[in-house]
């Protein structure tokens, strides 16, 4: 139906994509596979140059954890594993095979986007002459935004629960020595979310990405060598090296968190009410009170205020806050500090919390002063589109590129598909 260079793009590239999306839910207005075949375009374009960078890898861990995603979504739409293989018209094993190739393009495409925009920059200068360049009915409006501060206190862990998690791990270690795999045993036992069902194994990390003291141990091992028990933030592991590349290594990890004794958690809520009843009476200030008892490190030093991790701003709509954080701090007046709850931290924790409500804003049509940092979102988004959109003008003028008649009538988005 297309070639890209040298990169083919068969007609049941587009039929399969076309029921992939279907299987998703998605819908479209336009003609839906036109648009496919311009993502397609545009993936190839991509691809060339992306197979050039010998710094843009894709590994099968990331492949499968997303297939893993891709096939849950369709088993969640469709029903069952069985109604998937009927709905494409083949086994499972199949259609993993054929997605796995996709999915990798898709990933070396990302990365490749990815590396176009990432110099991509944003003065205030420009941000502000963006605004005022904006006609009126484009000026974005903002919800009703809160700014919050918190205390966290995490219950003790009694030493009888590190002595049983100290020895699972110890047991785990010995039955891998003798002979037990060790990507079954995470599969079946690690608290890792994130890597337990891939075996336990991590992407490609350099030391700074990791906990200080996982890097530590991780770091000295040999390929294959297994690490003694450690203890990080999250809780305790048992590490395997699997490779090592320049500043990065592989490896694959059995994360088991001890559980909490009811008694600690009562004692957790007893110790943060009456903090949180100090900071009430006056006896101690709300900054003094997060420095010094406050178990949260990424804000005790700043008087508790939380920021996001993604923008870095301390202003949440609703819809953005944690539920646990939501369903108190909209009964909250400005000044108020809550009673204790529970809740989990950034590490999957369990903690007793109380909150303060520091700001509160009602909705507004978008201006400079409170709203710089979504403004200043909005234009650098438009800044990489279009920086992203000159790159594929630059990559189509210099490229072969021949498209079927049968898709002449196609409304592609950019013009120059069709040479």
């Amino acid at each position: 139906m297309a070639v890209v260079g040298s990169n083919p793009i068969l007609k049941s590239d587009i039929e399969t994509q076309a029921i992939s999306n279907q299987a998703s839910g998605m819908t479209t207005l336009g003609d839906a596979k036109c648009e496919i075949l311009e993502q397609l375009l545009e993936q190839k374009l991509l691809l060339a140059e992306a197979e050039l960078d010998t710094l843009i890898t894709v590994t099968d861990n990331q492949i499968n954890q997303q297939m893993d995603r891709r096939l849950n979504y369709f088993i969640e739409n469709i029903g069952s594993e069985k109604e998937v293989e009927k709905y494409f018209n083949k086994p499972i094993n199949q259609l993993k095979a054929e997605m796995s190739e996709t999915i990798k393009e898709q990933l070396k495409t990302e990365q490749m986007q990815t590396k176009i925009i990432s110099k991509v920059t944003a003065t205030p200068s420009e941000v502000r002459q963006f605004f005022r360049q904006l006609p009126s009915k484009e000026i974005p409006e903002i919800g009703s935004q809160l700014e919050y501060a918190q205390i966290t206190v995490l219950p003790a862990i009694t030493e009888k629960q590190d002595l049983e998690v100290k020895a699972k791990l110890r047991e785990f270690k010995k039955r891998v020595e003798n002979g037990d795999n060790f990507a079954t045993l995470a599969i079946m036992y690690s608290e890792d979310p994130g890597s337990a069902r891939n075996g336990g194994e991590m992407d490609y990390v350099g030391r700074a990405m990791l906990d200080p003291a996982f890097a530590t141990e991780a770091f000295n091992l040999k390929p294959n060598q297994i690490s003694k028990v450690v203890k990080s933030e999250y809780g305790y592991h048992i590490i395997q090296l699997i490779d090592r590349k320049g500043q990065k290594i592989k490896c694959r990890h059995i994360l088991l968190m001890p559980k909490v004794d009811p008694k600690e958690l009562e004692l957790a809520k007893n110790r943060i009410d009456s903090i949180a009843d100090f900071v009430r009476k006056g006896k101690i200030t709300w900054e003094q009170a997060t420095y010094l008892y406050s178990s949260d490190k990424n804000t005790r030093n700043n008087g508790g205020l939380v920021t996001s991790q993604h923008t870095g701003s301390s202003k949440f709509e609703v819809s953005e806050l944690d539920p646990d954080v939501s369903k108190v701090i909209t009964t909250m007046n400005i000044g108020e500090t809550s009673r204790p709850f529970i809740t989990v931290d950034d590490k999957q924790r369990q903690v007793y919390k109380v909150i303060k409500l520091n700001n509160k804003t009602k909705a507004h049509q978008a201006n400079l002063q409170e709203d710089y940092q979504k403004l200043s979102e909005m234009f650098l988004a438009k800044k990489k589109e279009e920086a992203y959109r000159k790159w594929i003008a630059r990559q189509q003028a210099k490229t072969y590129i021949h498209v079927d008649d049968s898709y002449a009538n196609c409304n592609f988005k950019l013009k120059s598909w069709k040479k």
